[in-house]
């Protein structure tokens, strides 16, 4: 049987390398703000992993797991099956009442932004806490530290921002007030895996400065494994409460298909359950099941190879794109990276100015064939989901009129530049966006 299973990968192999070849670029060819970007080698780990049918997690995810734990730098990580999956399970983590006084309470404060994506901010409100918008930044598109002093209460319990397309927010000012008044910190990372920043004279990757950090690995993002993300933590407590959580809030540590790890499975008492009750069953938070399957994982392992080409090509197409338009910035301001820091850049943000019409150039470069995306919900609080939140009044807080967040509603925009552009591709990209000014 092996060797009909190696006559099977072999044949996987061979099909991945003369069928899924990228293809060459021709002007006027659409170029997507993001993409696959892949060889045979996750295929044929894909095929592998199907062959087994073992189907949830399993040899793959543990190995995901380790080896992403081990890029990043941390001592655990859990895969999830979408990482908006895993912003709610970062969340909620902190919800626990393993964390007692510092657990996060309905009412309770947690400080964001609303110029971003809605789900690092929809568990918040989903629990019943209160988001606490600040501005942001222009050409930073982070959270306006210089706010937060007037963002924080005596409710206030968390921080959790995202690094915007790559880009690290103050991660230096967020850590120092974030200790000042016992808060914790989430990293949204979905956007900046590879995005390294430094910290006294310490340089490390995004996502691990926190207390939580978070992954997506959708097809756009940095690395895929189709659908997928990630939670991570140096915290023993929070990786206990994050596994409890992702598997149905059970309290056991057992593995799919594993039994009696503890080597106590029907001997302890628990709450007002019968004594000897089997632990496998026993549930000290109110969870979900938020796993993904070994077949994801297996791409995954595949991927991870390839993350840090993948953040070189992010890198060098970022910087020829700012190059070709750096002329143009009486017309359109270019991003700017945090101090202290170097992105894996997810997109290429620009906004409008001295009479350039953001909707008109968007319409223009989607004709041309150049795909575009907005700074996901512009500004959130703006958005039909908080109609009726906006109505009552109550619900959130923001600090100010929010006027970048407004701005980048308004006149931004970005383009993408994936490890799968090639400098054709960035070049005709350029002209377009220089044609339609």
């Amino acid at each position: 049987m092996a060797d009909l299973r190696d006559e099977i990968l072999s044949l996987v192999k061979e099909y991945a390398e003369k069928n899924h070849k990228p293809k060459a670029f021709v002007p006027g060819d659409k170029i997507n703000y993001a993409g696959r970007v892949y060889d045979s080698a996750e295929m044929v780990n894909l095929v592998d992993s199907a062959l087994e049918f073992w189907l949830t997690s399993g040899r793959y995810t543990e190995e995901f797991e380790r080896k992403l734990a081990a890029y990043l730098g941390v001592q655990y990580c859990s895969f999830v099956n979408s990482g908006s999956s895993a912003n709610l399970l970062a969340f909620m983590t902190l919800t626990s009442p393993l964390l007692e006084q510092r657990a996060i309470m309905p009412g309770d404060e947690v400080i964001t932004v609303a110029a971003g994506f809605p789900t690092t901010v929809a568990p918040i409100v989903q629990y019943g806490a209160v988001p606490v918008f600040v501005d942001i930044t222009i050409a930073e598109y982070n959270i306006d530290v210089s706010a937060l002093e007037d963002a924080v209460s005596e409710r206030t319990k968390a921080v959790m921002l995202a690094h915007t397309l790559g880009n690290p927010f103050d991660i230096a000012a967020i850590k120092a007030f974030c200790d000042k008044y016992n808060l914790w910190l989430i990293e949204d990372n979905c956007d900046a895996l590879g995005s390294e920043y430094t910290m006294a004279g310490k340089t490390k990757k995004t996502g691990t400065f926190g207390d939580i950090g978070t992954s997506s690995f959708y097809p756009p993002h940095h690395m895929t494994t189709g659908e997928g993300g990630a939670v991570y933590t140096d915290n023993e407590l929070l990786n206990k409460i994050i596994r409890s959580m992702r598997d149905w809030g059970r309290d056991c540590m057992c593995a799919s298909g594993q039994d009696n790890l503890c080597g106590h499975r029907f001997n302890v008492q628990f709450g007002e359950l019968p004594a000897g009750y089997d632990h496998k069953y026993v549930y000290s938070h109110f969870g979900y099941n938020l796993k993904a399957t070994d077949m994801q994982a297996a791409i995954g392992v595949a991927q991870l190879d390839k993350v840090d080409d993948f953040t070189l090509a992010r890198r060098r197409n970022f910087e020829l794109l700012k190059s070709a338009l750096a002329p143009f910035a009486d017309k359109l301001i270019l991003p700017v990276a945090c101090c202290n820091s170097a992105p894996s850049w997810f997109g290429f943000l620009i906004t409008c100015h001295g009479g350039v019409n953001r909707n008109k150039l968007v319409r223009r470069l989607e004709g041309k064939g150049v795909q575009t995306r907005m700074l996901f919900a512009g500004n959130l609080v703006r958005q039909p989901c908080f109609d009726q939140i906006r109505d009552t009044g109550v619900g959130y807080r923001q600090i100010g009129e929010l006027p970048n967040t407004d701005r980048v509603m308004n006149d931004t925009f970005w383009v993408g530049v994936y490890p799968g552009m090639t400098d054709e591709m960035i070049d005709y990209m350029a002209k377009m966006i220089i044609g339609s000014i």
